[in-house]
């Protein structure tokens, strides 16, 4: 209800304080899924709605290509072959970039993303949401190795973050005194590892020399600092989103259509949204 209250008067903020008009923009997209049905709809509706009504492209952009791509947003815009690590709060993964829209599924979590992992286990904490934030703020003054905590499934190209959360719950009753930074650290460089880790992985498997980070948990300072000191290490170019393009955002939904406009990309009007709408 919110989408629609407010989108009429977004719409005219936007064209205002870009200084332009509507009716000199190229093409108008919105994100097709995945995601909750009801907000994609409003979006959609109203992309093609002005698409329609001004003889205009229209795109449907998947909501994880827009993360995929926010690391190319300030270059070249060259989308080169990478492998990219999507982390979020609903959305763990790493995925083959070949080229822009050919993109191969190289693993998921199981369960738990990264940032619901951050998230629940801050609750445990007594901490704010959203988690990821909280929990890097304490474990900046923590001792990241007074807690041996899990690192699961290391061998696998899946992601998973359950038993590493289900640990943190079983270790909370037994701690007295000053324990919340170092949890904090121990906690946050588990899942630093496990990304890095399989990243970096990766990324020899299927032989390429770029990798990308993006997502609302690659806001996390220590995980971009550890994965572009691995990536030095192991010879690979790193590139991460600007830290207000990994959070979820328009731009990057902008950014994807205007890639795919350049590259000849067009969506029929009667694409459905989809709020399970894979990547790859």
């Amino acid at each position: 209800r919110n989408h629609l209250v407010h989108a009429a008067r977004l719409l005219e903020r936007a064209t205002r304080s870009a200084k332009i008009d509507m009716a000199n923009v190229n093409a108008f997209a919105a994100t097709s899924g995945p995601g909750l049905a009801s907000s994609l709809m409003i979006g959609a509706s109203i992309a093609k709605g002005l698409a329609i009504g001004l003889g205009k492209p229209y795109l449907a952009i998947n909501h994880l290509e827009g993360h995929l791509l926010s690391p190319f947003f300030n270059g070249d815009f060259q989308i080169k072959p990478n492998i990219s690590l999507i982390v979020s709060g609903g959305h763990t993964m790493s995925i083959q970039v070949v080229g822009l829209g050919d993109y191969r599924l190289v693993g998921r979590t199981v369960d738990d993303a990264a940032g619901e992992a951050f998230d629940k286990v801050a609750k445990m904490l007594g901490l704010g949401y959203p988690g990821g934030p909280e929990i890097e703020k304490h474990a900046r003054r923590g001792d990241a190795t007074r807690f041996n905590l899990p690192r699961s499934m290391l061998d696998s190209e899946n992601f998973s973050f359950s038993g590493l959360k289900t640990a943190v719950r079983y270790l909370l009753p037994k701690l007295r005194g000053d324990f919340l930074a170092d949890l904090c650290a121990s906690f946050q460089q588990a899942i630093v590892d496990v990304l890095v880790r399989k990243t970096i992985a990766a990324a020899k498997r299927y032989d390429v020399d770029l990798v990308t980070v993006s997502g609302g948990v690659s806001c996390n300072k220590e995980l971009r600092r550890q994965l572009r000191d691995a990536c030095d290490r192991e010879g690979f170019k790193f590139k991460s989103a600007e830290p207000w393009l990994c959070t979820d955002n328009a731009a990057m939904i902008a950014f994807a259509a205007s890639l795919r406009l350049d590259a000849g990309f067009e969506s029929k009007v009667t694409e459905e949204i989809d709020p399970n709408l894979a990547l790859a």
